[in-house]
């Protein structure tokens, strides 16, 4: 093995579950340069790991149905979402990287090992932190997915009531989104908001999470930042006035339901507008983040010039975490697959945009 690069004395220490025989003695030996290692069968996870484990690697045979249902049971429980879960893959193993995150990954690595390039990664993933930064992290993503959640309350439960939503409830949620995702990374929050059972949240949740991930991948100033997620948050507010069978409906919707279901951005933009107090860019994405640059979308068929630029990137990553969701007729894409058919719709969407968020997509 080539000599390593000499590191600081660290107190990290890492859980390694491996289902190989040797226990991956290879990884073992390279990890022990960035901490201490407890090494593990993959079958002997704990349901609660030591408070003092920086994170868990985990070296998985994902064609195993046995051991993957093993790590499904554990790293989706609640014990280990306050820790970086790492996990090693075969380089032949086609949409690996994807299983993994299903299986509650926040990142990847994969075989062939090189060593200097794992070390480079356990530094930036598992950070040499106190047990209490750790603990403060995990509680402020959960803050944050809290906030959203009282708004999506807000806007499906009571809005439709009649119980007025206003600017304030929204500006409150979307300082401690920020403050979660700037914290934590994305595919922490998606982890979290997938939990929820409520399809019509889930959803909105997505498009805020890649919506905030790429106004920070773009470098906004904070008050745009804000700006983009209070748009993400309330661009599908109209579908709280859908019939929920149509909203819920797990078979292919009928025509006419399709038209009922279209409606949602005429319904979301008068009933933000009856609200008053909300900023006319917000009730211009409700209205039109539909709307394609060639004139083909809908509610008004606006072409080029006529979308304004947050109209463009909520309808973007609207798009995105739409193609990411299972429908009656597809089963979930990857990411690879999702950004691919964005490619393919060619000047429906903004090309510019679209290029740059590719790295917010793949999670390069």
């Amino acid at each position: 093995m080539a000599a390593l690069a000499e590191l600081p004395q660290t107190t990290r220490r890492l859980l390694l579950a491996s289902d190989c025989d040797d226990h991956s003695d290879d990884l073992a030996r390279i990890l022990k340069n960035a901490g201490s290692v407890e090494a593990i069968s993959i079958h002997d996870l704990p349901d609660h790991p030591a408070s003092d484990f920086a994170g868990v690697i985990v070296d998985i045979d994902l064609t195993s149905a046995a051991t993957v249902q093993r790590v499904r049971s554990k790293l989706t429980r609640e014990p280990y979402q306050a820790l970086p879960r790492l996990f090693v893959l075969a380089d032949s193993l086609h949409h690996g990287p994807t299983q993994a995150w299903a299986l509650g990954a926040t990142d990847t690595i994969s075989r062939p090992l090189d060593p200097e390039s794992i070390l480079h990664r356990i530094r930036q993933v598992f950070p040499d932190m106190p047990e209490d930064e750790r603990t403060a992290d995990a509680r402020i993503l959960s803050n944050g997915v809290t906030a959203a959640l009282v708004v999506m309350s807000k806007i499906f439960r009571r809005l439709p009531a009649g119980i007025p939503l206003t600017i304030a409830d929204v500006m409150e949620a979307e300082m401690q989104i920020l403050r979660a995702l700037k914290r934590c990374s994305l595919r922490q929050w998606l982890i979290a908001i997938n939990k929820h059972h409520n399809r019509s949240y889930r959803h909105t949740l997505h498009v805020t999470g890649y919506a905030v991930a790429f106004a920070q991948h773009l470098c906004m100033r904070e008050e745009d930042q804000r700006r983009l997620t209070r748009a993400a948050l309330l661009h599908d507010v109209g579908k709280a006035f859908i019939p929920v069978p149509i909203l819920d409906k797990k078979g292919r919707l009928t025509d006419e339901e399709i038209s009922v279901l279209a409606q949602h951005t005429r319904l979301g933009y008068n009933a933000l507008r009856e609200q008053r107090g909300f900023p006319s860019e917000v009730l211009d994405v409700a209205l039109h983040h539909h709307e394609m640059l060639d004139g083909t979308g809908y509610p008004e068929g606006l072409h080029g010039s006529r979308i304004s630029d947050i109209v463009r990137i909520i309808t973007l990553v609207d798009t995105y975490a739409s193609l990411l969701e299972p429908d009656a007729e597809t089963s979930a894409m990857s990411p690879e697959q999702a950004f691919a058919i964005m490619e393919l719709m060619d000047n429906k969407l903004d090309g510019a945009l679209r290029q740059a968020f590719r790295p917010v997509a793949l999670g390069l």
